[in-house]
């Protein structure tokens, strides 16, 4: 299996006489270790494709169904527009510097060690949310099955069991998101296609008090049945599932072959915002008005339980247990990865950088369970409350690593002009008036957050945890860790054509 180190080359602090000192040499020697690159283009591929079905669509769309109704059919394409901006500049960024830890460097490298600390960081800390979140899910996932359980012995197992598999090689984690994902991919396609079955042939059966049809979009309050505020109100949640896809740049420093496996993935993100979420949900609230679809376990169960066909609330327990699943995994991932390279970068301990002898960075899986043993906590103590709490919360951690990205990609693109360097080989289009809409569009997002009391919360959380990152970053960095990082440039030169004699 082919190895690689990490492309950090982060300055040693001086010396007394300005000579790089012992201290900057006996960090980087704690931390001299080496990923796997195990991850092929299958693995890759469906990662991106299950990056998309998870937690917020199996159960956090209801919550934004109720507080849009089917206008939040254009709250997923608007949110689904920006996320693509922001994968492709991370795309860019990531064919150009393959590294393992992705944007967190690409913020230190281009916009200072500071804000390259604060993004890994937050990004570490969107990882804790969005996984405490997702073994929330997983419980109430459980307890379709077995109702008399605690919820959070679910939550204990499964964080156990996570833990022990992300221990293994990368690419037993590749295989198991490939396997995952294909659950997922192929019980939404076929949802979609029995939906549809559905509502052309006016099937009927169990319960439901109103005909299955693409009427139920628009005679129940219109398109906007809680006119534009609704609309707006929604993306605090439609953000947040789609948190965590930009696990996907992540992906770079252990892909075999990052400048083709890379563009493949992010250039599906159109198609699976078109397809996993807008025809998802379009289909689900064409069976069931969307007024009917609550908030107690998955929408996609309580739907097909409502229309009593045998057995499919079952089948799709069993999927939205493996979305949960994945989710988690791909948590657990992404933040070690991100601690990796913090570790290298002196952003983080040094024992955050040492990987097993099978290439995982085991530290980093050990602090990811830890806190997810918050999530036992939450769940004994506000279980009918957390999830909101916990997506809120979330969500601003997602948006705002996604500003940085931008504004990382932002410099990059200036700097590439003033130095007259090789042109991107993967470029994100639009530039610069996509990017800059993007950015507009995220700030209104963190704004909308703190304009509605339910999300609130969200605001305070995420302006406290910025407010102790830069506090600690003053306290507690040193050394190489208040130097930018320097990153490889793996962007292929144009061939020189030899002068004629």
């Amino acid at each position: 299996m082919q190895q690689a180190t990490t492309d950090i080359k982060p300055t040693p602090p001086p010396g007394p006489a300005g000579t790089p000192g012992t201290a900057g040499r006996a960090v980087g020697a704690a931390v001299e270790t080496v990923l796997n690159r195990g991850l092929n283009v299958r693995h890759i591929r469906f990662m991106a494709l299950g990056s998309a079905i998870g937690t917020g669509l199996f159960y956090g769309s209801a919550s934004a169904i109720q507080k849009a109704g089917p206008a939040v059919l254009l709250a997923y394409m608007i949110g689904g527009a920006a996320v693509f901006m922001v994968m492709r500049a991370l795309g860019e960024m990531a064919v150009r510097h393959p590294v393992s830890g992705s944007f967190g460097q690409y913020a230190s490298r281009y916009l200072g060690p500071l804000a390259g600390f604060v993004t890994g960081w937050t990004y570490v800390f969107e990882m804790a949310i969005v996984a405490i979140a997702d073994v929330t899910a997983f419980s109430i996932y459980m307890g379709f099955w077995f109702p008399e359980v605690e919820r959070w012995i679910w939550v204990l197992a499964i964080i156990f069991f996570l833990a022990a598999l992300n221990l293994l090689s990368v690419k037993v984690f590749g295989e198991l998101e490939f396997w995952f994902s294909l659950i997922k991919v192929v019980a939404i396609i076929a949802m979609i296609a029995g939906g549809a079955a559905i509502i052309v042939f006016g099937f009927q059966a169990g319960g439901a008090t109103v005909a299955p049809g693409v009427g139920n979009l628009v005679e129940h309050g219109g398109l906007f049945p809680n006119g534009f505020e609704g609309l707006l109100a929604s993306f605090a949640v439609v953000m947040f599932a789609f948190g965590g896809i930009e696990t996907l740049g992540i992906t770079a420093g252990e892909a075999a072959d990052p400048k083709k496996v890379i563009p493949k993935a992010v250039n599906t993100v159109p198609v699976r915002v078109l397809l996993f979420y807008v025809l998802t949900l379009g289909v689900l609230m064409s069976l069931f008005p969307w007024d009917e679809i609550g908030t107690n376990g998955s929408p996609f169960v309580q739907i097909f339980s409502g229309l009593g066909i045998p057995a499919a609330p079952h089948i799709l327990n069993a999927v939205v247990i493996t979305a949960a699943l994945s989710a988690i995994n791909s948590d657990i991932f992404g933040a070690g990865r991100i601690l990796f390279g913090l570790s290298r970068q002196g952003h983080a301990p040094a024992s955050f950088g040492k990987v097993s002898r099978h290439g995982v960075p085991w530290m980093t899986v050990v602090m990811m369970a830890g806190i997810l043993l918050v999530g036992v906590v939450l769940n004994a103590v506000i279980p009918e409350d957390v999830f909101l709490l916990i997506a809120s919360i979330a969500t601003f951690a997602t948006v705002w690593v996604w500003v940085m990205i931008l504004a990382s990609h932002v410099a990059m693109k200036r700097e590439i002009a003033r130095k007259g360097l090789p042109a991107s080989e993967f470029p994100s289009p639009w530039w610069p008036a996509a990017s800059v809409a993007t950015i507009v569009f995220m700030a209104l997002v963190i704004g909308i957050l703190g304009a509605f009391e339910d999300t609130r919360v969200a605001l305070y959380v995420g302006a406290a945890w910025l407010g102790l990152l830069v506090i600690g970053y003053r306290l507690w960095v040193r050394g190489h860790g208040r130097v930018r990082a320097e990153l490889a440039d793996e962007t292929a030169q144009l061939p020189q054509v030899p002068a004629q004699s």
